[in-house]
């Protein structure tokens, strides 16, 4: 099993930032593709960003392309999401996610942590 517990959710007026952070324990972190998701109320859970093992690799959807980097430190079993200009629309709880391969359907990731609340006020 691996357990993955994220950090660095709040509230942040639009146009600011966050960082959440993913901690992972129980497992390889270094074996894992990694990604990040997001659900608002009434919508489905969506990706934002997904990593390679290495960190090289990664994808963004338009939605938050430019504005997101997701990355991670394997030595310290953490998966990052810096948010920048953050919007309205961004309001959600976020995921972090750990799968066996570079995929970006929710039912492609074997392990999910509780998730953390993203608010952004206009």
């Amino acid at each position: 099993q691996m357990q993955l517990v994220e950090s660095g959710g709040g509230l942040v007026q639009a146009g600011g930032s966050l960082r959440l952070s993913c901690a992972a324990s129980g497992r390889a972190f270094s074996s894992y593709f990694m990604g990040w998701f997001r659900q608002a109320p009434g919508k489905e859970r969506d990706i934002v960003a997904a990593v390679s093992r290495s960190g090289v690799s990664t994808y963004y959807p338009d939605s938050v392309k430019g504005r997101f980097t997701i990355s991670r430190d394997n030595a310290k079993n953490t998966l990052y999401l810096q948010m920048n200009s953050l919007k309205p629309e961004d309001t959600a709880v976020y995921y972090c996610a750990a799968g066996p391969y570079f995929a970006l359907g929710q039912g492609d990731y074997n392990y999910w942590g509780q998730g953390t609340q993203v608010t952004v006020s206009s």
